[in-house]
């Protein structure tokens, strides 16, 4: 790879052939060809406006919901959710949040205001902007149920702001304008709803009593199919605990693979192939991933 955007000048930092394993939760990926960190907005859109249009850009939360080849990543990966962590209070009902924010601290923030329903965003591990990009949802509640407007970033550095109605969404999934990213989103929630810390903590704790928390993951990797779960489905393919290289199925929640030994993006690719070919072969029900899958292969 070669490294781009050398003859920009940012107030951020530039890094280049930046290994993506350090930013993933999987703790694999090649390099990034040019990794961007972003000191504010305007160093962000005064960077985009400059950047050559036939260079390729990636937009990177937190990398909890990611598997990057072993390749790497082609043009710029942009990492902006350090400076994207803002939480207001808008009014009585609503609240700002930017695309960096952890969901749990949404969560956490929002109950001490009394604000729900919002204790189902502590069931979503990774960020705001993650959540707006899928749709992300935990314990009944989904994102874009509580989204009011959207602010939002192009690919050539101009902001703007976006109703709901912009937007087709669906379960783990939204599509909206091209060559646009999340900045921020203003959630509205509703009057007469008490929401619980209990609740939030009874969550975490079934998080971590029925997950792999400690070992590298992405949390869920195959989305549930119409009336069941994937982690049943995987289970009763007998899949619990299989291995392809370093990438295990993982033993305590089948819809979760870890990395357990050095595991590449190759293994654990793999290992979701496998997965998927297997319960559609015993079960007759085709899984589909929710993992994004992004990078070139390794030479």
């Amino acid at each position: 790879m070669m490294a781009v955007a050398r003859d920009i000048h940012v107030q951020g930092e530039l890094r280049y052939g930046e290994p993506m394993s350090r930013h993933t939760s999987w703790r694999v990926g090649g390099p990034a060809e040019t990794f961007f960190l972003p000191a504010s907005i305007d160093d962000l859109s005064a960077f985009l406006a400059e950047l050559d249009t036939s260079t390729p850009v990636f937009w990177h939360g937190v990398g909890s919901n990611l598997l990057v080849r072993d390749g790497g990543i082609r043009g710029v990966v942009v990492s902006a959710t350090k400076m994207l962590r803002k939480l207001e209070r808008v009014d009585g009902y609503r609240v700002r949040a930017g695309a960096g924010l952890p969901c749990t601290q949404l969560a956490r923030q929002c109950i001490r205001w009394g604000l729900g329903p919002s204790e189902f965003f502590a069931g979503i591990p990774g960020t705001v902007g993650g959540a707006l990009a899928m749709n992300a949802g935990a314990h009944g509640g989904e994102t874009w149920e509580r989204v009011e407007s959207v602010r939002t970033i192009n690919r050539a550095g101009e902001f703007f702001q976006r109703a709901p109605s912009e937007y087709s969404v669906g379960y783990r999934n939204v599509t909206g304008p091209a060559n646009e990213w999340f900045l921020e989103g203003l959630f509205r929630f509703e009057p007469g709803v008490e929401p619980s810390m209990e609740t939030l903590n009874d969550m975490l704790e079934r998080r971590k009593a029925t997950q792999p928390l400690g070992l590298p993951s992405c949390g869920s990797v195959f989305r549930n199919p119409p009336g069941d779960y994937s982690a049943r489905l995987i289970e009763a393919a007998g899949l619990k605990g299989h291995r392809i290289g370093g990438a295990e199925v993982s033993g305590k929640h089948a819809n979760f693979i870890i990395n357990r030994d050095n595991a590449t993006a190759a293994d654990i690719e793999a290992l979701i192939d496998f997965v998927r070919r297997t319960v559609l072969e015993k079960h007759g029900v085709e899984l589909v991933h929710e993992v994004r899958i992004v990078g070139e292969e390794a030479a």
